[in-house]
């Protein structure tokens, strides 16, 4: 019994210590949070509830509902090819934003008039238009899609 009080000191700062390491190490970059909000290339049909399920799906509706969300059902590669595109100037004034020169399939996705959280009510909009995405290089000539900024 006394070896577990001398041994209990070290294991609550072990575990004190991994509490507060463990969330750094799965901290999302921007480039995969992309991802997670507006990839979804396999996707061919789209049905009525698909914002639904994807919104809650991808962490969307967590604590509240998030306004508006476009998918994206183009190949990763498609989606990158975009950053050596047109240079158009992003929403917030950056100019690191860049359009896709043909129209590619996404669904947008609207919270529904007075659809509160938790219960996140989507409206569903297939669609094809060009997109503006920002890009940032993670290597001096690898691009990265970091954020969707509209369609066009």
């Amino acid at each position: 019994m006394e070896r577990i009080f001398i041994l209990f000191p070290p294991l609550v700062l072990v575990l004190l210590v991994l509490g507060c390491v463990q969330p750094s190490l799965t901290k999302e970059s921007q480039a995969e949070k992309f991802q997670r909000q507006h990839m979804d290339p396999n996707t061919s049909t789209v049905t009525a509830s698909y914002c639904n399920e994807m919104m809650k799906r991808r962490s969307m509706t967590v604590g509240r509902c998030k306004p508006v969300n476009t998918f994206i059902h183009e190949p990763l590669h498609k989606v990158e090819a975009i950053c050596s595109q047109e240079n158009v100037r992003c929403k917030n004034g950056q100019s690191n934003c860049y359009k896709s020169s043909s129209k590619m399939r996404i669904t947008d996705c609207s919270l529904k008039k007075g659809s509160k959280y938790p219960k996140c009510d989507y409206e569903t909009k297939q669609l094809q238009k060009s997109i503006i995405v920002a890009c940032t290089y993670k290597h001096i000539r690898i691009p990265e899609t970091v954020h969707f900024d509209g369609s066009v």
